[in-house]
């Protein structure tokens, strides 16, 4: 008898332990899926804190561009001043981060501290200027001689057969030039190294008067000509083609286009395939790398006071009968989208674009704007302002009547 209860109590004993061991099994089953949810909710938690850091940073960039964008400054700070220089007779032109500076008596460049780069002496009377990124023109207006530079020199010189009118640059440094005899005009194409690529006489009565040119990388010439049909003021607006495309056709001409009265004073290539005319009415568009065509025209009824433009945006000014605004001043964009419209009261002598910003000056007040209108610095200046222009982020070359500045707004 004791030795059956004995064994009951073995039995016992063993189901007991067994009945712990699989509470044991249950209890470390349970923890692991616990651990395991947990593990999963953190690698999750990980994932959020990056999306919330994207965000973060991305939050934080666009508050930095909200804040730069319409941040206004009321006072410059001048970080030097060369007080040395000629600027009655001197023109500075900015020149990709450098600046071009030309007189009747020679070329330079130099850098933003006015620290010179090189120079080149000359003799020239009325010396004009064109510059397309590190490339540049300068020719003595009416006279016959004419200088291709770059950032580190002069590249080529040429003597014209006749007196020069208008001088223009590529970007590769080849230049286009209307000269002028009094009886005929011609438009001369030349290599930066100052070689002749051909020469174009034209005649008062066909194609008409060259008021402009325009010149590309892959030797397309943009010419607006001006002539008079019967009592109509027309302008003609040619593209020439020096490449294999062009070789065919009369005169080289590849595509033109005819404009009743409407007078077209400039012309601007702003790439390779991408050129606009400046008109009195408004301004029309070009797309083609070989021939271009016209693509967009837009009309406008106001008298247009000024133009602008760089390779984005093209600006009109008109006059405002406000008594508030002088101004309104239209932008739009190359492919003729209207960006925006302001009215402004600034009494300007000069505006134009300028890396980006809108620039406007007179004899002692400076205006800018960004290139959405926004108006980031308003005031006048000691002394006689006679360019501005940017030259760096926040920086900018004041050329006034007793020196050059370089300042930045605070």
């Amino acid at each position: 008898m004791n030795i059956i209860k004995k064994l009951q109590k073995k039995q016992k004993r063993k189901k007991l332990i067994k009945q712990k061991a699989r509470l044991a099994q249950e209890q470390a089953d349970r923890s692991s899926v616990y651990r395991g949810k947990n593990s999963h909710r953190r690698r999750i938690s990980g994932r959020g804190k990056k999306a919330i850091t994207v965000v973060a940073v991305i939050a934080a960039v666009c508050l930095v561009f909200l804040y730069v964008e319409k941040r206004s400054y009321h006072s410059y700070k001048v970080l030097n001043t060369s007080e040395q220089e000629d600027v009655v007779s001197t023109q500075y032109v900015e020149m990709d981060g450098d600046i071009l500076r030309y007189s009747p008596d020679g070329v330079s460049v130099v850098d933003s501290s006015m620290n010179t780069v090189w120079n080149e002496t000359y003799t020239m009377q009325n010396p004009i200027a064109d510059v397309n990124g590190s490339r540049a023109v300068i020719a003595d207006s009416e006279g016959t001689s004419l200088y291709i530079c770059d950032k580190k020199g002069v590249t080529g010189t040429v003597t014209t057969s006749y007196s020069i009118v208008k001088v223009r640059v590529a970007a590769n440094g080849m230049v286009a030039a209307i000269l002028d005899n009094d009886e005929n005009t011609w438009i001369n194409f030349y290599n930066s190294d100052g070689s002749l690529v051909a020469e174009n006489l034209t005649k008062i009565d066909d194609p008409g008067y060259p008021m402009d040119v325009a010149v590309s990388d892959n030797g397309v010439m943009m010419v607006t000509f001006q002539y008079v049909d019967g009592s109509k003021t027309t302008s003609y607006v040619a593209f020439y083609n020096y490449g294999d495309v062009g070789q065919n056709e009369d005169d080289r001409i590849v595509s033109g286009y005819t404009y009743e009265n409407v007078v077209i004073p400039q012309v601007e290539c702003i790439s390779e395939s991408q050129y606009i005319a400046l008109r009195d009415d408004g301004f029309s568009t070009y797309q083609g790398n070989q021939i271009p065509k016209e693509v967009k025209t837009i009309n406008v009824k106001q008298e247009i006071v000024s133009t602008f433009f760089d390779d984005q945006r093209i600006g009109l000014v008109f006059k405002n009968n406000s008594k508030d605004s002088e101004y309104t001043m239209e932008v739009y964009s190359m492919n003729g989208q209207l960006k925006f419209r302001k009215n402004f009261n600034v009494a300007y002598s000069t505006i134009k674009m300028s890396d980006g910003n809108i620039i406007m000056y007179n004899s002692s007040q400076i205006c800018v704007m960004n290139s959405r209108g926004v108006q980031k610095y308003m005031g006048s200046v000691d002394g006689t302002i006679r360019d501005f222009f940017k030259i760096g982020w926040n920086k900018y070359l004041m050329v006034m009547d007793n020196g050059v500045s370089t300042i930045k707004f605070s």
